[in-house]
């Protein structure tokens, strides 16, 4: 589905990232599927819970200097974005929002990072 040798996303597929080397994954590696990028630090992105990003699910991201916050909506885009979320993001200070598909939005943030922006990534590993 995606490949970069580069990085810091070095690969995803359905369920699995390859981040920095590291792998994790919806089979117990790492992180899990689900994952929260700050700082060059890989964590879960333990508060989305279902196809809906509410606020909370979010609220990892601010107050940490980052000004675009690129989220993977999964591989097919079931995650659904409300407009409370998108204020919430805004009001967080955050200038600038990108919602892609996980493939795509992992090659966005890929260039982001290269290029020195204060960028974080969320992304949802599966549907």
């Amino acid at each position: 589905m995606f490949q970069d040798p580069r990085g810091p996303i070095e690969s995803f597929e359905w369920g699995r990232f390859i981040i920095n080397g590291e792998t994790h994954s919806m089979d117990g590696e790492g992180v899990g599927k689900d994952i929260c990028i700050l700082q060059g630090c890989v964590t879960s992105w333990k508060a989305r819970k279902g196809h809906q990003l509410k606020p909370e699910m979010v609220s990892c991201v601010f107050d940490q200097g980052v000004t675009i916050l690129v989220i993977g909506i999964g591989v097919n885009g079931a995650l659904k974005v409300k407009k409370k979320t998108r204020n919430a993001i805004m009001d967080a200070g955050i200038d600038e929002l990108i919602f892609e598909k996980t493939p795509e939005a992992c090659e966005i943030y890929n260039q982001m990072i290269r290029s020195g922006k204060q960028v974080a990534f969320l992304a949802h590993g599966t549907c």
